[in-house]
């Protein structure tokens, strides 16, 4: 692996943009709006931005499981934000999450339109709200709740660690990749432990915590992300986190949910905006394509 040159730094930081590396035409040091943009508005309740990442793949599989256990209020319209082309930085985007980051949630079901930002509030919010994949026994929910705060607590060193430094970096560090590389097979260390002992995260039910975790470690270990990161990281020795994400990827709401927002993988597995269930069979990019 390549080494940069000797690096000091300077006794005050200024921002250039040349020297981001794959990202660098959506990074800044500031918050706000870049132009005006107002964001569309379809017909049901749950209006959801966002893009098929990691993050926001938790927020459409809940919704699909939500509608496959029969909760009719969980329709929802997705609209595509193009994170690579600036659109969570439209003023629009910006009044929902102010953090210009994927997914951002407008719950129009009420007298009072809630924003909710951070995928895992969404998550939270949705599962409170139509009461479901989120237990109620307090020592169970309370283990549900804390897997979920693992995850978010967790994948950014798995993803802006690990992820950026093996496969986006302008150039390979070893000492960055050595680092979250320790980092993230120590995660999926955690996860085996407790999927050797447990079916799903919180025990035997299928939650919100295992929605969240899914899309990050699960992809990991299957060898979906990060180009060769699962042979770099000896994902097969995972063999609990591997069982599990075989069973939770075969699940027809996951697959649904994983197409949804998705500009990447075969034209048959993008669905680049939901707004009917039927959008599945007859909207996605081969069909339109075709």
């Amino acid at each position: 692996m390549s080494e940069p040159t000797d690096y000091t730094p300077p006794k005050v930081w200024t921002w250039n943009k040349a020297n981001g590396g794959t990202f660098a035409n959506i990074n800044r040091p500031i918050a706000g709006p870049t132009h005006e943009k107002e964001l569309p508005v379809g017909t049901h309740p749950l209006q959801l931005y966002s893009l098929a990442t990691p993050n926001g793949q938790k927020v459409t599989i809940l919704l699909e499981e939500l509608l496959a256990a029969g909760h009719t209020g969980a329709e929802y319209d997705a609209w595509l934000i193009k994170i690579g082309e600036g659109e969570q930085f439209g003023s629009g985007f910006v009044e929902v999450n102010p953090n210009s980051k994927i997914p951002a949630l407008m719950d129009r079901s009420g007298d009072t339109p809630i924003r909710v930002f951070e995928s895992g509030a969404i998550l939270l919010h949705l599962a409170e709200k139509f009461g479901a994949f989120l237990p109620a026994d307090p020592a169970k929910r309370a283990e549900c709740l804390s897997w979920l705060f693992w995850q978010m607590g967790s994948a950014p060193y798995l993803g802006g660690g690990f992820g950026h430094f093996y496969a986006y970096a302008p150039v390979k560090i070893e000492y960055a990749i050595d680092r979250f590389a320790m980092e993230a097979k120590r995660q999926l260390d955690v996860l085996d432990r407790r999927l050797a002992e447990s079916r799903y995260l919180a025990g035997d039910d299928y939650t919100i915590a295992d929605i969240a975790v899914l899309p990050w470690y699960g992809a990991v270990v299957k060898g979906w992300t990060y180009g060769d990161a699962g042979t770099f990281l000896s994902a097969h020795e995972y063999t609990h986190v591997l069982r599990w994400a075989d069973e939770l990827f075969a699940r027809p709401a996951v697959k649904r949910g994983r197409m949804v927002n998705r500009m990447t993988g075969e034209p048959h597995e993008q669905l680049r905006e939901r707004h009917d269930a039927r959008d599945f069979d007859t909207r996605t990019q081969d069909k339109l394509e075709g």
